[in-house]
């Protein structure tokens, strides 16, 4: 059974940095394009980044400078590097793994929140 587990979220002033991981289990890590994706309240779940096998990157326009996504392929763990944090990037957190070669199967983790006070 796939199981993905995100950590590291928690309460930081506006400036601040966190890190999130998000640990899987059940499953061949480097076959997943690893993706983060947040919720704000009273909002709809959004795309924040995404990370292939090989490591290359995207992310969503907002964060682009200040989140960096990366993968540890040997601790089947991707990484969410959140620097320069902002009110509106509160969100429950979520990552997402979704097989290379058909993405229609994916999974999710349970999220975890992140709050930035001003």
């Amino acid at each position: 059974q796939v199981q993905l587990v995100e950590s590291g979220g928690g309460l930081v002033q506006s400036g601040g940095s966190l890190r999130l991981s998000c640990a899987t289990s059940g499953t061949t890590f480097s076959r997943y394009v690893m993706s983060w994706y947040r919720q704000p309240p009273g909002k709809e779940r959004e795309y924040v980044a995404d990370i292939g096998s090989t490591g290359v990157t995207h992310y969503r326009d907002s964060v682009k400078g200040r989140f960096t996504c990366s993968r540890d392929n040997a601790k089947n763990t991707v990484y969410l590097q959140m620097n320069s944090l902002k009110p509106e990037d509160t969100a429950v957190y979520y990552c997402k793994a979704s097989l290379r070669s058909d993405s229609r199967v994916h999974y999710w983790g349970q999220g975890t929140q992140v709050t930035v006070s001003s």
